[in-house]
């Protein structure tokens, strides 16, 4: 048996944790630089859709009195944390899907009472984090999660725990679910199975894998036998990212090359961190620069340049290379409003590849060590390269930011007695 443990409107759960006077009150929490909704509670669902710019819906946000809040992910990421580390407690094998989603093999738990089992855990997680969570449990993956479809759809039926353990349980179920809600049915192959006369989850499971090889591929072919019974995907453990992004959109639009130029370079840095802790390398590197596509008023431009490195994750090396990419496809006369840098190629450091005529510095080794001890001690950013721009802060605009109560201990939590 497998079970899928998915956190609750989990951003606004969080958000609530340490505000019990949002309990059943709506709000939203905002991307980036309080661009659009990323995440809803129940009670705003009905008045703002998911990927809502802000400033088109003040007004209803001022009319229904949703609360709105910049993200908050120092917060988000540690309750995530804490919820994980009790679920990893309850199964023999453990695989964190996502910031709010874990699958728990339960092998060796077949003469237990699962329901109970269920509901031990979400009292344990609750109690220890403040975060509801729903469960579904069922004979493979794919099932889980449409148990954990029922569980969090009809929590009164459901208390929060639902399981498929029979053959009729899971006809009813994938009679229930809708193609377009099956795990890993994108919206493109919901469409193309519409087109076919393929309405529910159980209608796909009646299809030849012929049928579905032909018309998509062996991935959705393992889908469908998951789906009818036959566990075909497993829990996958924790490999290192193929591609390490950082991206952003920036607090206003630029113009100028330079301010551009420090936010590539510190893109660069952060990806460079992100390979170190990984322990990895890369071999290639895109940068891109966009401009505000919602500004149909000024001109809009945006390109992409992938270059060619040696196995490297020194910041230095990085960050030179992503400026030189930055210096090839920056136009002026444009107001940029995203950029980012993306590592690719990414190999194990130390499986290194040493090139015949170029490679990294090995005098940065342990130069990157130590900036990464240092920052980790006194302050995320405490030292940096000079062409972060060393006399300037760059922040996102987070104007609705609440605290970081777990993670910054000027911002604990005060209590009056």
């Amino acid at each position: 048996m497998y079970a899928l443990v998915d956190c609750n409107n989990f951003y606004a759960s969080c958000e609530r944790v340490f505000r019990p006077d949002l309990n059943g009150k709506p709000m939203v929490i905002l991307s980036n630089n309080d661009g659009c909704v990323i995440a809803r509670s129940n009670e705003a669902k009905q008045f703002v859709p998911m990927g809502a710019p802000a400033f088109k819906y003040k007004d209803i946000f001022e009319e229904q009195n949703i609360r709105v809040f910049s993200s908050n992910y120092a917060l988000y990421g540690d309750l995530s944390a804490r919820v994980m580390n009790i679920l990893a407690n309850h199964a023999p094998e453990f695989e964190i899907y996502s910031i709010d989603e874990a699958f728990l093999k339960l092998d060796g738990l077949e003469y237990i009472d699962l329901q109970q089992y269920g509901d031990q855990i979400r009292k344990k997680v609750i109690k220890g984090t403040g975060i509801p969570i729903s469960i579904g449990m069922a004979p493979t993956k794919a099932l889980s999660k449409v148990a954990n479809k029922i569980a969090k759809k009809y929590p009164e039926k459901t208390q929060g725990v639902y399981i498929i353990d029979s053959e009729e349980k899971k006809t009813k179920a994938l009679q229930w679910l809708q193609v377009e809600d099956i795990w890993g049915i994108g919206r493109r192959h919901a469409k193309r199975l519409h087109y076919y006369g393929i309405q529910t989850a159980y209608q796909f499971t009646q299809q030849s894998d012929s049928w579905i090889r032909k018309q998509f591929s062996v991935v959705e072919v393992r889908l469908k036998r998951d789906l009818s019974g036959l566990t075909t995907i497993e829990l996958e453990e924790n490999k290192p990212k193929k591609n390490i992004a950082t991206t952003r959109s920036f607090e206003s639009m630029y113009k100028e090359y330079e301010q551009v130029k420090e936010r590539i370079a510190t893109f660069a840095v952060s990806c460079s961190e992100k390979l170190r802790r990984q322990n990895s390398n890369c071999n290639a590197l895109m940068v891109f620069i966009q401009t505000n596509r919602n500004r149909k008023d000024l001109p809009q431009y945006g390109r992409s340049i992938v270059l060619k490195t040696f196995p490297t994750s020194s910041a230095i090396e990085l960050s030179k290379l992503a400026i030189q990419g930055l210096e090839r496809i920056f136009k002026k006369g444009y107001s940029y409003k995203k950029a980012g840098v993306v590592v690719m190629q990414i190999t194990p450091a130390s499986e290194l590849q040493l090139g015949l005529f170029r490679n990294a510095d090995p005098r940065h080794k342990s130069l990157m060590k130590t900036i990464d001890n240092l920052n980790r001690s006194i302050g995320n950013q405490k030292i940096r390269l000079a062409s972060q721009g060393l006399g300037r802060t760059w922040k996102m605009r987070q104007e609705i930011l609440s605290p970081r109560y777990t993670t910054k201990l000027d911002e604990v939590i005060t209590i009056h007695v």
